[in-house]
This record gives C-alpha cells, sequence and structure tokens, in this order.
C-alpha cells in the first residue's frame, strides 16, 4: 500500500482525485480538517491534518509527525494553490506575498522536507500541481504567473538533484480548470465563459495524475490544445505576444 501525501486536500482537483485512491494510504492537508473528513468520510485508509502551509515551522513540525507516526511518504502531491487576477500595479504587497506564499514556498518548503526523507531511502515520487501559467504568459496574471514559473523551474531543477536516488519528480501543467478556483480568481466568471473552448474537468486532470503516479514522467501539459501554444509561444514568442495582448486577453 502507497503512503500519499496530499496539499489542498479540499480543493476541486484533490476531489475528483481521492475517490480514485481507495487502495492507498492517504495523508491528507488542508486548512479546515472539518470539511476534508465530510469530503472524504467514506474513504478506509487516511489521515488528516489541518495544517497552515505558509507556516514552515508548522510545516516542518507536521511533518516530523508524520514520518514518526506513518514511517514513510512514498508519493508528494503538491495541489494546493489559488489565483487572483488583476492590472499588475494593482497588487498590494500583501496580495503579492500571500500568492507566494501558497503557490511556491510552501510547495518548496514541502519538496525540501520529504524530498530530503525520500532521498535518504533513495525511492520516493514528487507530482507538483504547477499551470500552464507558468509556460505561457496572459494578462492580468503577472503575480499568479510568476508563482508557477517559478515553481517549474524549482520542480525542473530537483528534478535533476533528485533523478541519481531514484526519486523523480513530475509537473501537472493543466489550463483552466472547472473548479471552484475561478470563485476568487474569476468571480463575475467572465474569463472562464470566454475560455470555455480551453476548459478542462477535474477528472481528466485527476486520472492523468493517478496514471503518472509512480511512473518517472516528466511533466503532463493539458489540455492539447494549449500544449499546441505552448510550443507556438517557443517558436514564435513575438507573435505569441501579440496574440496573447490582442486577441486571447480574456481576463
Amino acid at each position: 500500500m502507497r503512503t500519499i501525501l496530499i496539499t489542498g486536500a479540499s480543493g476541486g482537483i484533490a476531489q475528483a482525485m481521492i475517490p480514485l485512491l481507495k487502495d492507498d494510504f492517504l495523508i491528507l492537508l488542508g486548512r479546515s480538517a472539518q470539511k476534508i473528513e465530510e469530503l472524504y468520510a467514506t474513504h478506509p485508509n487516511k489521515v488528516i491534518y489541518e495544517v497552515d502551509i505558509t507556516n514552515e515551522a508548522e510545516l516542518s513540525t507536521l511533518v516530523k509527525k508524520i514520518y514518526q507516526e506513518q514511517g514513510k511518504i512514498d508519493i508528494l502531491v503538491n495541489n494546493a494553490g489559488y489565483a487572483t487576477y488583476d492590472d499588475f500595479e494593482r497588487f498590494s504587497e500583501e496580495q503579492v506575498r500571500a500568492m507566494f506564499d501558497v503557490n511556491l514556498f510552501a510547495l518548496m518548503a514541502l519538496c525540501r522536507l520529504v524530498g530530503k526523507e525520500m532521498k535518504k531511502v533513495k525511492s520516493g515520487h514528487i507530482i507538483n500541481i504547477v499551470s500552464m501559467s507558468g509556460k505561457i504568459a496572459s494578462s492580468k496574471s503577472s503575480v499568479y504567473s510568476a508563482t508557477k514559473f517559478a515553481a517549474l523551474g524549482f520542480s525542473n531543477t530537483i528534478r535533476l538533484e533528485l533523478a541519481p536516488h531514484n526519486v523523480f519528480v513530475t509537473t501537472i501543467n493543466p489550463g483552466p480548470v472547472a473548479t471552484g478556483f475561478f470563485d476568487l480568481a474569476d468571480p463575475d466568471g467572465s474569463y472562464q465563459k470566454s475560455v470555455q473552448a480551453f476548459m478542462i474537468s477535474p477528472e481528466k486532470v485527476a486520472t492523468k495524475i493517478v496514471a503518472a503516479m509512480g511512473t518517472k514522467k516528466r511533466e503532463i501539459n493539458l489540455p492539447w490544445l494549449l500544449e499546441a501554444a505552448n510550443k507556438f509561444y517557443t517558436l514564435f514568442p513575438n507573435f505569441a505576444d501579440f496574440l496573447a495582448r490582442k486577441v486571447f486577453n480574456f481576463k
């Protein structure tokens, strides 16, 4: 039985993923233990921890406790994250730091804390849920994209460092996913309506994540249309910037 740690356990992607992991022992982290318990009351093998993942001292203490009580973590899924879209100059320092704390610094902290233990036993898999926003820039996502570009760069680097120790790192880079993520990012629903053609279901993302567990998969980019856009962006950056600015600026 694999032991899998999942952050952001009450999020939409997690809600689609966790029912697919009934044969695994799950360590579920989130801001509300009560909400997580209500969501997964029927899951047979789980333990739930309420934690502020932006508090590294609290996170470090929790990881030590998990290893003492569970003995191992085979797979780490960094799933927590959120976005706020606005013109770059409108973001306050507090908003910027808060988004970096959740989307990047918490991810990095858990990778360091858990990756170090995986390295010791020469076994493990880290799966970081990043975003196509970490590959393709778009208007009004300056802070969110910055956190995701950084998370992607960090993931790509630790993949190299951990590979000799039989620890693998996979990044999942979805486009817009039809979850509660947009309750904050797009409260009036206009962005979701505009990108409906690119919208993917959380079930599709969850299936891809579960299929990648325990493999050497480097990254998963979806949907295919945005993966094609990413290749175009790489080959023709100036024209891609024009399209992003003039044609596909839906936010």
